[in-house]
């Protein structure tokens, strides 16, 4: 009877500590709980915050997008004038080409006239009086047609003694030559056409080369 009376106020003592414990236990499971909710909401601010920016960041988004389209338009812009000037300067160029050897058929026709006359006046004999009116109005008429070319910028192409020009000239043979420099015209056999500067018709000429043995 004494033991269990003795058991009994032992208890009595030992509760009101074991009370506390459980007390400080329960303030720090809600301390824990609280900073859990803190952290979670915060996180999930964030995440709100990242996904849903905010009023400021989208307008300086729409400024930057504005800004790269207004680039690209500026671009397109600078070369399609380009483009354009391109187009334009060819087509200049083509029509002044055109205005300037359309008669470039007809051109190369009309010199064999030339050459007509000049082989005709080559047959006359400028001492017999008898052919003197046929060489003289010949020599008009040839004149006449030169001074059309003239007009026409149609030049003629006459090497006889200059350097051989295989942009101008087209060497019908060549022969050794002891007083001629190598690669020199020495006789032209038909002379040659330009129209605007651009060859109609090359000159056929005899090209010097040097003696053999020399």
């Amino acid at each position: 009877m004494s033991d269990e009376k003795t058991r009994a106020e032992a208890g009595e003592e030992q509760a009101p500590g074991v009370n506390e414990e459980h007390e400080e236990h329960q303030e720090l499971e809600g301390e824990a709980g609280q900073a859990a909710a803190a952290e979670g909401q915060a996180a999930g601010e964030e995440a709100s915050s990242g996904d849903d920016p905010s009023p400021e960041q989208e307008i300086e988004r729409l400024r930057e997008r504005l800004a790269r389209v207004e680039k690209d338009l500026s671009e397109a812009d600078v070369r399609a004038q380009a483009e354009i000037q391109n187009v334009r300067r060819r087509a200049e160029r083509d029509v002044e080409q055109a205005h300037k050897f359309a008669l470039e058929k007809f051109a190369a026709e009309i010199v064999n006239v030339a050459d007509s006359l000049e082989r005709a006046l080559d047959t006359l004999d400028e001492n017999d009086e008898a052919v003197r009116p046929a060489r003289e109005g010949t020599e008009l008429t040839l004149k006449a047609l030169l001074d059309v070319f003239a007009r026409f910028n149609i030049e003629q192409i006459d090497p006889r003694g200059e350097t051989f020009n295989p942009e101008q000239h087209e060497a019908m043979t060549m022969v050794s030559s002891a007083e001629a420099e190598p690669n020199t015209v020495v006789d032209v056999l038909e002379k040659g056409y330009l129209l605007n500067g651009r060859v109609i018709r090359p000159a056929r000429v005899v090209v010097a080369k040097a003696p053999e043995g020399s």
